[in-house]
């Protein structure tokens, strides 16, 4: 995502913020971006999740030379880059990036989720921020990473669980990520609303999906939304913080009792 300009005014970190922990989180990316500019050399954040790249559009404006990035085209979580005018976009897939891509292996009997690999990561002692996408096959997996914190991983990631792991790193321009294993569930739903969506797809009570809304906790398509009574188009994705993001996969219309039959995949 490419920035046009406009002026930026860090005055707007309170406005923006809705608690101390935004406040903190956009003084950090501010003053990251800043050294970088008045040095004039590259300077990138940690991976921002889709709300806070949101955040940190509101707070730089419109910006010829500021671009979010997350190591391949369709990534969710994505760094907030300072890239200036005497460097290419190729600099963000050459050996100096400022990001990272860990390829593990496993043995394939074995069966790692996002989940198991994200927690490994976490509890070896790196922070969420340094963390990207994390894409699991078959007895491998990939997951980008700040290039800062890569040698920690590659040295002492070790195993997930009781899964060994072997890890390497591997080239963010020839990259080939594995097809994102999903679940598929059947249903039939009142109507397309936000709510019923999120309670279908996550097998949980409607009152508590609610709940989820309302909370700031789920995302639509990468953005957040608050209302339970939204309108879910087909194709949708939706996340749910900690318990991990389903699709729409097909809306097909309605049964005899005038529900709608949808197909959701739950990504695992």
């Amino acid at each position: 995502f490419l920035m046009g300009r406009c002026k930026m005014d860090r005055s707007n970190i309170d406005k923006i913020s809705q608690d101390p922990e935004d406040r903190l989180l956009l003084a950090k990316i501010w003053d990251k971006i800043q050294n970088g500019m008045r040095r004039n050399i590259p300077a990138a954040t940690g991976f921002l999740s889709p709300r806070e790249q949101e955040m940190a559009k509101y707070l730089f404006g419109q910006q010829a030379e500021l671009m979010f990035f997350g190591g391949y085209p369709e990534a969710e979580r994505k760094s907030l880059i300072y890239l200036p005018d005497y460097l290419e976009e190729d600099f963000l897939t050459s050996e100096d990036s400022p990001l990272v891509c860990v390829a593990g292996s496993f043995y394939a009997g074995d069966c790692l989720t996002h989940r198991d690999i994200l927690g490994s990561l976490i509890g070896a002692g790196v922070q969420r921020q340094a963390i990207g996408d994390i894409a699991v096959g078959d007895g491998c997996f990939f997951v980008f990473v700040t290039a800062q914190m890569a040698p920690f991983i590659l040295q002492n990631l070790t195993q997930a669980g009781s899964v060994h792991l072997s890890l390497r790193q591997v080239p963010l321009d020839n990259l080939s990520l594995p097809q994102a294993k999903t679940r598929e569930i059947r249903d039939t739903l009142a109507s397309l609303r936000l709510d019923g969506v999120v309670s279908a797809g996550f097998s949980i009570g409607r009152s508590q999906a609610a709940q989820h809304i309302a909370a700031g906790r789920v995302a639509v398509d990468g953005q957040p939304w608050e209302k339970p009574d939204k309108q879910v188009a087909e194709g949708a994705k939706i996340s749910l913080r900690g318990m991990g993001k389903i699709c729409l996969k097909a809306v097909n219309g309605q049964t005899k009792k005038g529900r709608i039959s949808v197909v959701i995949d739950r990504y695992i």
